[in-house]
């Protein structure tokens, strides 16, 4: 079983946007499933109302900061690979 950690900033009233806040959530997330569950969901296309995509990666970062590097490799990308059964060495597609 795996999770999602997002819909973080689309979630919260506009009051409640702080990182502070938005960190009980994650660290209750992150905690349950461990960061080898965990991975990050960018909530595109429905964030931008509440934040632009780079303020939620942002966010995310600032939410997974008391990870090590290894644990956040995961959150970012490692839980994805498994989960969706993703080859980790296929090189990236440059955008146009």
């Amino acid at each position: 079983m795996f999770r999602k950690l997002s819909g973080t900033v689309t979630e919260a009233d506009r009051d409640s946007r702080t990182t502070s806040y938005l960190r009980l959530y994650a660290d209750v997330v992150l905690g349950a499933f461990g960061p080898s569950r965990v991975m990050f969901g960018s909530d595109w296309p429905v964030c931008p109302p509440a934040a632009s995509y780079q303020e939620f990666v942002r966010t995310t970062e600032e939410l997974t900061s008391g990870l090590n590097a290894v644990e956040r490799a995961e959150v970012f990308g490692g839980t994805a690979a498994r989960a969706y059964r993703l080859p980790l060495d296929r090189p990236r597609e440059e955008a146009p």
